[in-house]
């Protein structure tokens, strides 16, 4: 697998939570692009029978994305405060708040797991897997993927292995890629960085954030870019799993604005700009404990309908998102 030979150069971001489907990935790479599951917060059995939906579907392409989620402790202090701010939040919808945890995300598992069914690509989210590990995919003829925002992380990714890299920049929907929990994000514009990524190592490199259209793609292109990584413009494709709440929201103008918080999961991310947002802007590092003690609360204010309190990651192109199917949109990307 070679990201220069995508018939069409477009990926489709995994996007984990449930906008990313099995019948997504597989009409993303239908289409000429390369069409990816999120394996983020499923088990490796959910994995895998998502793994085999698509493939019973589709011969293409496919590529599978892992959460590295590094051992990290959040001040406890920090985290019960911010859980009795929260405590008024989940009284309302009749839930209470999770327990704020840690955990790898079935990492050993769905590393074992990818070794033996073998996607084209496996891609990495939020850290870089040892040497060791991308060793090991490469030797069964995977494509590996790691996601950076920085010059610095490029660096390390690809001296540990990385045979290609996707560049985030600060305008991309969902969590921010960035290794070091509490870093603030970077705001390098998406060129800038993917060429200042270029100057530095000598991989393959795709790269999103804010892409919506052909004229974006093209200008990523012309930046060395080997395909633009597309998740916002995804969320309303008809075969997206983009709940009810999340879509009716994209499409009101009353959610004109985008904004990074960490208020849902404790690890910067950015979404549709509501009432939560505003009101946590306390909420301290922590990520997956934060991700844990908001889930109950999240998936109540979701099923209700509430986006003045749901999570509703989406990136700052947005208003550009149409209802289509996934075909459509990914040869609209197209150059």
């Amino acid at each position: 697998m070679d990201l220069r030979e995508l018939p069409l150069p477009v990926i489709g971001a995994p996007m984990a939570g449930g906008p990313s489907t099995a019948a997504l990935a597989a009409a993303v790479s239908d289409a000429g692009g390369l069409g990816f599951l999120a394996a983020g917060y499923k088990n490796a059995d959910a994995v895998a029978s998502e793994v085999a939906a698509v493939r019973a579907s589709s011969s293409a392409p496919l590529g599978v994305n892992l959460f590295v989620v590094e051992p990290y402790q959040p001040d406890p202090a920090k985290v019960d405060a911010y859980r009795r701010t929260l405590e008024p939040e989940a009284a309302r919808f009749g839930v209470a708040l999770g327990e704020a945890r840690w955990d790898d995300d079935h990492w050993q598992a769905k590393v074992d797991l990818v070794l033996d069914l073998r996607p084209d690509v496996v891609s990495f989210t939020f850290g870089c897997p040892s040497a060791g590990v991308l060793r090991q995919l490469t030797r069964r003829g995977l494509l590996t993927m790691v996601t950076v925002t920085s010059v610095a992380e490029a660096r390390v990714a690809v001296d540990r292995g990385a045979a290609s890299l996707t560049v985030q920049g600060p305008d991309a929907g969902g969590h921010r890629g960035t290794w070091d929990l509490e870093a603030p994000p970077g705001t390098t514009p998406l060129l800038d960085l993917v060429s200042a990524v270029l100057a530095v190592v000598d991989v393959p490199v795709a790269a999103g954030g804010g892409i919506h259209d052909a004229a974006g793609l093209e200008l990523l292109r012309d930046a060395g870019a080997a395909a633009a990584q597309v998740g916002t413009a995804y969320l309303l494709a008809e075969e997206a799993g983009t709940n009810p709440t999340h879509r009716a929201a994209l499409a009101d103008s009353n959610f004109a604005e985008t904004a990074v918080t960490r208020a849902y999961t404790g690890r910067w991310a950015r979404g549709l700009a509501n009432r939560f947002i505003a009101a946590h802007t306390d909420a301290p590092a922590g990520y997956p404990h934060l991700h844990h003690l908001t889930s109950p609360l999240r998936q109540a204010a979701a099923a209700a309908g509430d986006a003045r309190v749901a999570h509703m990651w989406a990136g700052t192109g947005h208003v550009h998102t149409r209802p289509a199917t996934t075909a459509d949109i990914t040869r609209s990307l197209a150059p």
